[in-house]
């Protein structure tokens, strides 16, 4: 009789542990898909190119962290390295390496590489070029060309629309795309939908976005450099040579868990970051340094 009353006890034991430790995985679970514990407040700005990605990440993680507000803000890559670094962005979006902007101290910043964005020189939708070799961009930009008849188009002149200074997307372009030559422009814009409305609304118009802003205006197209289109696939290899990483810098040791993980959920984002244009780090098949220099994974 004391054995099975022994018998008896332990099973009942049994059964309220398990059901204590069904609880603590139920709790877990709840807490990660709603981290309720999380608040605070979070600025990422800077890359109006990375910007499209940031806005809609930044409406799912509130709806699941309701305590956490994240403001997104363009201003381009220098405007978000120095107000990262300057403690006013908590989150610092850019085009570039941050070793490639003077004044700003790398070391005091961490790098998360959050995406890879193709920038492709457009022009206005109902030009009837399509192709431009490498030389001719860099002419057209240098002012060396003026007319589009003079790489196979209408006679039409060509007003060259840029990027203000500060400007990522102007900084990969000029070093990807026209060898590091300095643009000639008729025209600046310091935010990449400008520029794209600026280019649908002048015929002879020229300028550069990333591969993010093509779709968001029937206006503008782009065009093959060398023969090779703009795709995301021709960017994974490196076919496609105008591209790069979209970094969300946060201040080394300074930053609050919220901050890492929305950043975490930028990067983790794939069906958003694809469907808006942007390339996964996962899926390229080479990377680059800061200096440029290419390595094949």
């Amino acid at each position: 009789m004391e054995n099975r009353k022994l018998k008896t006890k332990k099973v009942l034991f049994g059964l309220m542990a398990a059901s204590a430790a069904l609880l603590v995985l139920a709790a877990c679970g709840n807490s990660g898909s709603n981290s309720s514990s999380m608040s605070g407040k979070i600025i990422a700005g800077g890359s109006t190119a990375l910007q499209p990605l940031a806005q809609v990440a930044s409406t799912e993680f509130m709806t699941k962290n309701p305590n956490v507000q994240v403001t997104v803000q363009g201003g381009g890559s220098g405007v978000g390295l120095t107000q990262v670094s300057a403690g006013q962005f908590q989150i610092g979006n850019s085009d570039i390496f941050a070793e490639e902007k003077s004044g700003i101290d790398a070391s005091k910043l961490t790098d998360n590489k959050v995406a890879v964005v193709g920038f492709a020189a457009v022009v206005n939708s109902k030009n009837a070029v399509s192709n431009l070799t490498m030389q001719q961009l860099t002419d057209i930009f240098t002012g060396k060309i003026t007319n589009w008849k003079e790489v196979g188009g209408s006679d039409l002149a060509i007003t060259v629309v840029g990027r203000t200074a500060g400007s990522g997307t102007r900084v990969n372009f000029d070093k990807f795309a026209l060898g590091g030559a300095t643009e000639k422009t008729s025209a600046t814009q310091d935010a990449s939908g400008a520029v794209a409305t600026l280019v649908a609304q002048t015929p002879g118009a020229i300028s550069y976005v990333a591969f993010s802003i093509l779709d968001t205006n029937s206006g503008i197209k782009a065009v093959s450099l060398g023969g090779v289109k703009p795709t995301n696939e021709n960017v994974t290899t490196n076919a496609y040579k105008v591209w790069s990483y979209e970094h969300m810098y946060l201040l080394t040791g300074k930053a609050t868990a919220s901050e890492k993980a929305f950043v975490d959920a930028v990067k983790t984002d794939k069906k958003d970051l694809e469907k808006l244009g942007y390339i996964a780090i996962s899926d390229m098949k080479v990377e680059r340094s800061a200096d440029g220099t290419l390595v094949k994974k």
